[in-house]
Parts: C-alpha cells; sequence; structure tokens
C-alpha cells in the first residue's frame, strides 16, 4: 500500500515536470471524467466479485476441515460399545492420523498445496479397523452402520480438503484484476491531476485502497496457507490430546 502511494506521488513529480509549458492543467474534458467514473464502477465490480470467490472458498474449507474433525470424534466416542480391545485400537489410530493432518499434513498443505500419503494410509486404516470387525451383540451391530457413516463422511470431508488446498483463482482473472487496476489507477493522471497536497492524498489513498484489495484477494485464494487461512482448531478443539 505504501508503495502504491509513493508510485502515484513520483509518477505525478515526473508528469508536472515533463509536461509542457502551454499545458492547460485546469480542465479536464467531460469525456474523459465520464470514462473514468465507469471504470472505476466496472472495476469495483469486478473486486467485489472476486472477493466474494476466494470468501466463499475460504470458507467452503473451513467447514471441511470442521466435518472432518466432527466425524473422526464420532468415530472415537461411538466406538465406545466395542470390546476395549477394538475400542482402545480404533481411537489410538483416530489419533494418530489427527496428529499427522495437525502437524505433518498440515505443513504440507501450506507449502505444496497438496495432502500426504501418509495421511491416507492412516485413514485406510481407520477405514479397516471399522469394517473388519464383526459385531458380537445387537447392541454392537446397531452401531456398526453409524460408525460406517462416519468413516465415509471423514473420507468425504477429507477429499474435500484435498481438493481445495491449491489457490481457486484462476491466472487469467489475476490478468485481468491487475490489468484493471493499472487502467483505473491510470485514468487518475488522465485527468490531470495537480500537485496540490489534497488531490496528492486521495490519489494516494486511492491507489493504496486498490493494493489493499488485491493483496486481500491474494490472501484470500490459498485456503490453508498464508495470512488469514483456515485453521486445524477443530482437530485441536475435539482432540486436546493431540499437540498441533
Amino acid at each position: 500500500m505504501l508503495a502504491a502511494c509513493v508510485v502515484v506521488v513520483i509518477i505525478t513529480f515526473l508528469r508536472h515536470r515533463t509536461a509542457s509549458d502551454d499545458e492547460d492543467i485546469t480542465e479536464t474534458p467531460d469525456v474523459i471524467e465520464y470514462m473514468t467514473m465507469w471504470i472505476g464502477v466496472v472495476y469495483a465490480i469486478v473486486l467485489g466479485l472476486a472477493i466474494a470467490g476466494v470468501w466463499e472458498a475460504r470458507s467452503a474449507a473451513e467447514d471441511h476441515v470442521q466435518a472432518e474433525a466432527v466425524a473422526l470424534h464420532e468415530i472415537s466416542e461411538r466406538v465406545r460399545v466395542y470390546p476395549p480391545d477394538v475400542r482402545d485400537r480404533i481411537r489410538e489410530d483416530v489419533n494418530a492420523y489427527v496428529g499427522h493432518v495437525v502437524t505433518t499434513e498440515w505443513k504440507s498443505m501450506a507449502d505444496d498445496g497438496r495432502v500426504t500419503e501418509r495421511g491416507t494410509e492412516l485413514l485406510d486404516r481407520v477405514r479397516a479397523d471399522v469394517t473388519d470387525y464383526e459385531p458380537r451383540s445387537d447392541f454392537e451391530a446397531q452401531a456398526y452402520q453409524p460408525l460406517l457413516d462416519q468413516v465415509a463422511a471423514a473420507d468425504q470431508a477429507r477429499t474435500s480438503r484435498a481438493e481445495s488446498t491449491g489457490a481457486t483463482m484462476p491466472g487469467v482473472v489475476w490478468f485481468g484484476l491487475i490489468t484493471g487496476a493499472v487502467v483505473t489507477i491510470g485514468m487518475v493522471f488522465a485527468l490531470q491531476i495537480r500537485r496540490t497536497a489534497r488531490e496528492l492524498v486521495l490519489a494516494g489513498l486511492f491507489s493504496a485502497l486498490i493494493a489493499f484489495l488485491l493483496f486481500l484477494i491474494w490472501d484470500f485464494d490459498a485456503p490453508y496457507s498464508r495470512g488469514v487461512a483456515a485453521s486445524t482448531e477443530p482437530f485441536l478443539s475435539l482432540f486436546p490430546g493431540v499437540k498441533g
């Protein structure tokens, strides 16, 4: 944002130093003012749609994490009707998977934009623990199918999380956003801005605002990394014994 303000001030001073002596800076053609207004309106709409898109993607990423954590927690709680050896084995495998997600896999998602094969293996082990057990009573049989449903829900949430690890904004959209910013700010100079303190401040703030909005889109574009990202809090709150 500071760099955008500095660029505006430098360009303004350079423009005035290279301007001809007979240039009239007191009047601006009406067509330029009209075009500047509509360029600003159109670009504001584009920025708004872009921000809404990346915010929706980030919210969806948080929902995937929440759904996966809740499903795994349900598995860990519902197995209490099973024999102690089976129950403890399933809970240990669930905790091992959660511990891997909040440490190793989360770092891989932030750095490389992908989930790990080890995480897939650990979730497959949980699935095998649940599906391979044969209920020995009607009470255990009643808990068997809901457990399978929770395993399927955790697997689906993990798949959705894996699909949303990368950037959500296509390159062509970024090209349009950056080009639009250059054109929009460039139209400020087409209005024959003068070196008065008021005009320089307004032009600098306008440019800084566009820079901030572009940074905001970039920051939200990767839901599991950068500044404002989805966190592991759902896992840590439901599995307090796991250290992130």
